[in-house]
């Protein structure tokens, strides 16, 4: 598997999260399940 290079970026702050520089990659859930609880959260995005 040939190895993911990101560009270095500037961190800006985004409420009270930072996105960008060397901030981990943050993803965002339309779902009010608990994302670990993997069946509970496929069955709302489904429904």
């Amino acid at each position: 598997m040939n190895e993911i290079v990101r560009r270095q970026t500037v961190a800006v702050d985004v409420g009270n999260i930072q996105v960008g520089g060397s901030s981990p990659i943050i993803v965002q859930s339309m779902t009010n399940t608990d994302t670990s609880d993997l069946e509970a959260t496929v069955n709302q995005v489904r429904a």
